[in-house]
């Protein structure tokens, strides 16, 4: 039986992708930042064998809820998902003084992508959005621009993509992979969103599962390659960007 994680599944497509991976039969623990959310998710996702608990805005407790997944793994897969959007009108800092879309976004899976027994598989979830993101890494913390929740969040998705490709390259051994799911409507799309929310979950559990072909360092649409940032595939971005998500999280991230 494939064991696989969701962070933030207590909603949206968290929860969408945890229901389908347990109808199809695979064990599924679920996330979510605070116990009352917990226990939503595990009441909203019949099936699934428990909730983790941490809140991916502050590093001390992504390092424990790392522990936490240590403790209760080893696993097969886990989904990136956890994600705020756009919607930050101002620099919104966390209790680490950093911007909350940049500490939950991009930090929080740097950590959990370091400290966390390697899985088999990886799954990062992006946007197309990451194409207007700031391939420069100037001013990540946003201690001199002046803000903008749409770069922000852009900035992040991008970064979600460094993550998945440099963690392809630095570790051959497992397959890690990137998912735009489209622009669809939960709560963080919004109800004008286009796209078919029934497709969206479904890139990032076919990935989980295994059932695609043995793929890595791709980053997929719909099952299908779709248009990534030309500056992700620079292994020289890619450093710079672990560099920098070390730095600021005391977590290196582990060699080969």
């Amino acid at each position: 039986m494939t064991r696989i994680l969701v962070t933030g599944s207590s909603d949206g497509l968290g929860q969408m992708a945890a229901r389908l991976l347990v109808a199809n039969g695979h064990q599924v623990v679920l996330h979510a930042r605070n116990h009352a959310r917990a226990a939503h998710a595990i009441a909203q996702v019949p099936g699934a064998q428990t909730a983790l608990v941490g809140d991916l805005s502050s590093i001390a407790e992504t390092k424990a809820l790392a522990a936490s997944i240590n403790e209760l793994g080893p696993f097969d897969a886990i989904i990136h998902n956890a994600a705020v959007g756009y919607q930050e009108r101002e620099r919104i800092a966390t209790v680490d003084g950093l911007p909350h879309v940049f500490a939950v976004n991009s930090l929080a899976p740097y950590i959990l992508t370091a400290m966390v027994k390697r899985p088999k598989r990886l799954v990062y979830m992006s946007s197309r959005l990451h194409l207007k993101g700031n391939p420069s890494l100037s001013d990540l913390t946003w201690e001199s621009r002046r803000w903008s929740g749409m770069q922000a969040y852009s900035d992040s998705k991008l970064h979600a993509v460094l993550l998945a490709f440099a963690a392809a390259r630095h570790w051959p051994d497992v397959l890690s992979n990137c998912v735009e799911p489209g622009w669809v409507a939960t709560k963080m799309g919004g109800p004008e969103a286009t796209d078919d929310l029934d497709l969206a979950p479904r890139t990032q559990a076919w990935l989980a599962a295994g059932t695609a072909a043995r793929v890595t360092g791709d980053y997929f649409y719909h099952q299908r390659s779709a248009q990534v940032h030309s500056a992700a595939f620079d292994p020289a971005l890619q450093e710079r960007y672990l560099a920098a998500c070390a730095q600021l999280s005391g977590i290196e991230f582990p060699p080969r």
